[in-house]
């Protein structure tokens, strides 16, 4: 009898043993990759928040019918920025995780990039040498604040003009167009807007993206995170099901992860442009954006932005080209329309 109890005990102990072992091989081959985020037990990247559906009305944004920026003029860079010129560089806000984009390269700790290489054409017009920049990695929720509170001079981090984003700063004109789309695994079944009702979609706090996907997919949760980069992360986790962002910024995205993929349509068109503090009492910034738009003026007429795009983004999208120059009227000065090149 005490034999037979021991071969009892030591059968149900083999077969839980092998019922566990084989719940722990079969469970993260056989997890669909469109899972809820809300089954996942990792925690969630630095500074996210969660947005359940509808808890925050979408809010229509204009990028159209923008005010336009102020024409570089014929002044020298000395006349345009002498507080730059005596501090001896030029400091810009940007990301360090957007690949293609803003991202710092992991072999040899470098900011590299579109935008990176964008910046220091700006210091190559002002100092004659593009390496005089002090990058300063800002969140995508303290783009205007870095700006108003002078951390930084100008800000280049993907960043939308938009109409009301006009009353908080000024902008350049604009280097870049993007087109908003949605990004998600290959084995997610998602390839519309109407497939993210009750799922999670990662956007960037204070981002345009997140308010197009409010406005877009009402019934869809959010999860709010600092940089794009974190919405990759949370992908990869089970914690967001989509990426809705713009085209550029997705292009990276996918370029890091070949499980992933842009689907469905574009969902609008935004213009990037350089970040400047407003001119007025406290912020002496009308020469800064006078040199900021002669680089780029300089930049698509000398074949430079052409060059930039072909080495980050031309192997992973298409494009018709720099946007048009877009400047307000200034009386007094010469409104004559330049030659956008």
């Amino acid at each position: 009898m005490r034999h037979r109890h021991l071969f009892s005990a030591t059968a149900l102990l083999t077969a839980a043993l092998t019922t566990v072992s084989c719940a722990e091989n079969e469970t993260p081959e056989t997890r669909p990759a469109w899972i809820s985020a809300t089954d996942s037990a990792l925690p969630l990247p630095p500074g996210a928040l969660t947005e359940e559906a509808g808890a925050t009305p979408g809010r229509p944004f204009l990028v159209d019918g923008l005010l336009g920026s102020l024409r570089p003029g014929d002044g020298t860079v000395e006349e345009r920025v002498p507080g730059i010129l005596a501090r001896g560089r030029l400091i810009v806000g940007v990301d360090q995780s957007q690949n293609l984009l803003s991202f710092r390269d992991a072999t040899t700790g470098e900011l590299e990039g579109f935008e990176i290489d964008l910046a220091r054409e700006i210091a190559r017009d002002i100092f004659g040498d593009p390496s005089k920049v002090d990058f300063r990695f800002v969140d995508s929720a303290d783009r205007v604040l870095a700006l108003e509170a002078g951390t930084v001079d100008i800000v280049v981090r993907s960043m939308t003009i938009t109409r009301s984003r006009q009353d908080q700063i000024a902008f350049s004109t604009p280097y870049f167009t993007a087109r908003t789309r949605m990004l998600a695994m290959e084995s997610s079944n998602i390839s519309s807007l109407d497939d993210l009702a009750g799922r999670t979609v990662c956007v960037t706090n204070g981002s345009t993206a997140a308010e197009r996907t409010r406005l877009l997919v009402p019934d869809a949760n959010l999860l709010l995170v600092r940089n794009w980069a974190d919405c990759l992360v949370a992908v990869q986790q089970y914690q967001a099901d989509a990426i809705i962002s713009d085209d550029a910024i997705l292009s990276g995205i996918a370029g890091q992860d070949p499980y992933t993929q842009i689907v469905g349509p574009s969902l609008g068109e935004e213009q990037y442009g350089v970040g400047i503090a407003s001119p007025g009492h406290r912020h002496d910034t009308d020469g800064l954006i006078r040199q900021v738009n002669s680089t780029i003026e300089r930049v698509r007429r000398d074949g430079t932005w052409w060059d930039l795009y072909d080495r980050w983004l031309g192997p992973y999208q298409s494009t018709v080209g720099p946007p048009p120059l877009d400047y307000r009227p200034e009386p007094g000065r010469d409104e004559q329309q330049e030659d956008e090149g």
